[in-house]
């Protein structure tokens, strides 16, 4: 019965912003106590799910979304993202271009986590687009594919983290064959499947762009890249210091802190404030202008992500997940694939595929100590699983369908193929990989 509610849950919210064209941050309101009232939730419990789940989602990501958006906005007023698009489109060319996107978020996504990094490149995405003439979703999906890959496979991201600890696997390995698996699915999901979208056009109503300004106001390639990617290097440095230094308590503790998304993407509004304003000769009124733009432009985009937090929560809370898994493990079927199908529908039902992969990992466990299983490999099967499909209850598929101005529908065609293409391509890599093994 609970099973057949998610399902009647999710048809009504997809039919209440496709075809009844209600606001989505409403529909989501509506149908998360819709789901609460009907899977039993006592309704003295419902108004704190709903905070809860709000809170939760937004808690994590408000700050480092919003910080973002405000670090994308200037990279884009500044000329910065005009002047790696140029440099991007002299060194690998029209042909090339998804490549070289596609590059640029696989190496951004090792150390960069998936909401970060989305707001950090999307306007070079938007750049390289206008430069080339091209549209958003051809340039921007073989970018964003790479960075979900990593997201969902590699270490030290939180789902393959957290994993990796419960099964016991080993970090050093699990990176090794995680990224054996994503170069094939980057590059299939990537720029071979947006090749199939060159024709999809889309109406942005967020402008990343900026304006185009004369080669010589816009500032060096070096500023441009140290400024855009500056995250990327805090917490990379950070990390391998703390590596380096981990006798040292308390160079550990200052690189650890330093390390953190929030900290880092703050000292990077910090040091961008000067670089691509002040130093250009942008006044500071001026610069803080452009932040305040910026935030007005993801205000929605953050109560849609807040809103698909409160339909994940309540379905935590009336133990639809635990329901479904218990009918799965009854299935006889090979343990990695059990385990990516029972990832891959909790994904459906939750959206979250971090939030996916950590409630499969309590199901699937069992499995390690009943079978002969490889637990580096169990790790990257949830990892696939939690890729599997992402559509309306999942905040990335609503940052994609936003942000590049697309329908639901085109929505469904592009982002949710890509990642549901990513998912199989990475189970199956998985059980090669592991007769490759035996």
């Amino acid at each position: 019965m609970a099973i057949f509610v998610v399902f009647v849950c999710i048809v009504t919210l997809v039919l209440l912003i496709t075809w009844a064209r209600v606001n989505t941050f409403l529909a989501f309101l509506v149908v998360s106590v819709m789901a609460a009232l009907l899977l039993g939730m006592p309704i003295n419990h419902i108004p704190s799910a709903v905070n809860k789940g709000l809170g939760d989602t937004l808690g994590s990501l408000v700050i480092i979304i919003t910080l973002g958006a405000m670090l994308g906005k200037l990279v884009a007023h500044s000329g910065a993202a005009q002047k790696i698009a140029t440099v991007l489109k002299n060194v690998f060319g029209y042909k090339y271009v998804t490549w070289a996107m596609s590059l640029t978020g696989f190496i951004v996504g090792i150390p960069l986590f998936y909401n970060v990094g989305f707001v950090l490149l999307i306007p070079i995405i938007f750049s390289v687009a206008y430069n080339y003439k091209l549209p958003l979703v051809y340039v921007g999906l073989p970018m964003l594919a790479s960075l979900s890959v990593m997201h969902g496979f590699v270490p030290p991201h939180p789902s393959p983290m957290a994993l990796a600890i419960q099964f016991h696997a080993d970090l050093a390995k699990t990176f090794l064959y995680g990224v054996l698996i994503a170069i094939p699915a980057m590059i299939i999901a990537g720029p071979v499947f947006a090749g199939t979208l060159k024709n999809m056009r889309s109406g942005p109503t967020i402008n990343l762009q900026g304006h185009q300004l004369p080669d010589e106001e816009l500032p060096g390639i070096g500023t441009s890249m140290i400024s855009a990617l500056l995250p990327v290097l805090i917490m990379g440095s950070t990390n391998l210091i703390a590596r380096w230094y981990g006798d040292n308590i308390f160079i550990k503790n200052m690189a650890g802190f330093i390390s953190e998304p929030i900290i880092a993407m703050i000292l990077t509004i910090c040091i961008a404030t000067y670089t691509l304003g002040i130093r250009m000769g942008k006044k500071l009124t001026v610069v803080m202008a452009i932040y305040a733009e910026a935030v007005k432009d993801i205000a929605m985009i953050l109560l849609i992500i807040g809103s698909a937090g409160i339909l994940k929560q309540i379905f935590i809370e009336t133990g639809v997940s635990a329901q479904l898994g218990s009918i799965l493990l009854g299935l006889n079927l090979p343990p990695l694939l059990l385990a990516w199908l029972i990832t891959a529908i909790l994904r459906l039902c939750l959206g979250s595929a971090t939030i996916a992969g950590l409630t499969a990992a309590g199901i699937v466990y069992p499995l390690l100590a009943h079978n002969a299983v490889n637990p580096n490999l169990m790790v990257l099967a949830v990892g696939a699983g939690s890729l599997f499909c992402s559509h309306v209850n999942d905040t990335s598929f609503w940052l994609f369908k936003e942000y590049m101005g697309l329908s639901v529908k085109q929505t469904f065609l592009s982002w949710s193929l890509m990642e549901t293409l990513v998912s199989f391509i990475g189970i199956i890599g998985i059980l090669i990989l592991n007769q490759m093994l035996k």
